[in-house]
């Protein structure tokens, strides 16, 4: 069985986005096909095919939450060991070519979010990260070219 890495703040965003869906979105989305149901033709009816499109999207998406959190191997950043970067860890590094710090915190996929310095752990950057120790180089190749980071510290 697949064992999906998560942290904490990462479980509680799924389990709390697949509460919403199974309170608020699927009552809601009973609703709409109710509601189209009621005005006659199927065949026809845009409204009707839009909403069980939906339906469809939600379960789904209800499916996949279930079976990530069923899978997830949850990891507290706060139990993982400083000394190499690892799942969960914060770590600060420079672009060798820009010379800019940026401080990245590797995640899984579904909470990678760039924007607040979250990368995947199977991102380009985040897999040449991992294993590495301060003062190591990480080198990877991106779409502009080849990079290399160096890792400052683990956080």
């Amino acid at each position: 069985m697949e064992q999906i890495p998560i942290t904490t703040e990462g479980y509680e965003a799924l389990k709390k986005d697949l509460e919403r869906l199974k309170t608020i979105e699927r009552p809601e989305n009973i609703k709409a096909i109710e509601t189209a149901r009621a005005h006659g033709d199927l065949s026809e009816n845009a409204e009707y095919h839009a909403a069980k499109e939906r339906q469809s999207f939600i379960e789904g998406r209800i499916g996949e939450i279930g079976y990530k959190l069923g899978n997830a191997k949850v990891i507290d950043p706060a139990s993982v060991g400083k000394d190499v970067v690892r799942f969960a860890t914060r770590v600060l590094v420079v672009n060798l070519d820009s010379e800019e710090e940026v401080e990245y915190m590797i995640v899984g996929a579904d909470e990678a979010d760039i924007r607040n310095g979250k990368i995947s752990v199977s991102s380009p950057l985040g897999s040449a990260l991992i294993g590495k120790v301060p003062g190591d180089e990480a080198v990877l190749q991106a779409p502009g070219g080849k990079r290399v980071y160096e890792i400052i510290d683990i956080l």
